[in-house]
Parts: structure tokens; C-alpha cells; sequence
């Protein structure tokens, strides 16, 4: 089923995910949806990869974190943000390096400074192959780093390839 893209979020200068002068990056960009769910959409280099043509772990994990730690930015406002206070992640399928993934996160618990999330890396052909769930701490970036937006260059980037729906 395809959903409707109704924002995208912010991409920083040297983050490992989302950070677009990153040579070693990622390079994720994060796309809000009319279901409430937050898709990044990503594709693995070589540089990414554990053993030959395959994304590694701690990749994996970071995209499942980082997407699910910010799905709460589309509930809450962008002021808040998630911090990770645990986190763990079910690995199902390999997930290949140089196709096109997606990173999905949900927010399933809200209660106080503390919610949960769940998601999952979905292949091309929407195969499911790694979950993660993790217990956030909402907290205003003030309070988590000394974070200059002109500095990190945090800003919505428009692409060329920015999608209006995104399949699920």
C-alpha cells in the first residue's frame, strides 16, 4: 500500500545517517506520512558493508534507531527529540548493499518524556529484513548537545528524487 508523503525532515552536515557531507555517511533522507509513520530512504555503498555485498549490523541498527528515535519529531514538533535509552534489533534477512531500502519507524507508546518505537528495513520487494524496537527520552536538543543549525547545517534539503507517496 502506498502512502502519502506530508513532510520531509531535516538532513545535518556530519551525522552518520543523515548527514550529507558525510563521505563515509549514509546519506538518509526522512519522509513523514499520511499513516504516522516515518520512512528514511537510503541506499547502502560498498563502504557500508560487512561481509561482501551486505549492509552491516550496526548500520542496520543505526538506520532502525535513528528513524524510530525521530518519528516522534513528526508527533511532538520538531523541538523534541528521541534519545535512546535501549534498544534491540532482530536481523531476518541479509540486507544487500546498492539497491534503494527503506527504514520505516512508528511511535507505539507515548507516556511522559518516555516513548516507544518499533520499525523495520524493508527490501526492494518489501521483504522484511531486520526489525528493531527501542525506549526513548524526549529531550529539546539544548539539553542533549550544543547544536548550532547554521553550524550543522540542519535544513530540509529538496532532491530531485524527493517521492509524494512511498509503498509500504
Amino acid at each position: 500500500m502506498k502512502h502519502r508523503v506530508t513532510g520531509k525532515q531535516p538532513n545535518s552536515k556530519m551525522c552518520m545517517v543523515c548527514g550529507l557531507k558525510n563521505v563515509a555517511g549514509v546519506k538518509a533522507s526522512f519522509y513523514e506520512l499520511d499513516s504516522g509513520e516515518l520512512v528514511a530512504l537510503f541506499t547502502p555503498r560498498a563502504e557500508h558493508q560487512s561481509y561482501p555485498g551486505r549492509l552491516h549490523g550496526g548500520i542496520t541498527t543505526a538506520l532502525l534507531d535513528e528513524t524510530i528515535g525521530r518519528a516522534i519529531r513528526a508527533k511532538a514538533g520538531e523541538e523534541i527529540w528521541g534519545v535512546t535509552l535501549e534498544f534491540t534489533t532482530q536481523f531476518r534477512k541479509p540486507v544487500p548493499i546498492g539497491v534503494e531500502l527503506r527504514a520505516v519507524g512508528r511511535i507505539v507508546k507515548d507516556r511522559g518524556r518516555i516513548f516507544e518505537g518499533t520499525g523495520e528495513i524493508l527490501l526492494p520487494d518489501g521483504e522484511v529484513a531486520a526489525t528493531g524496537s527501542g525506549k526513548y527520552l524526549k529531550l529539546p536538543i539544548k539539553k542533549i548537545s550544543d547544536f548550532n543549525v547554521e553550524d550543522q547545517e540542519w535544513t530540509v534539503t529538496p532532491l530531485p528524487s524527493d517521492p509524494a507517496e512511498i509503498p509500504l
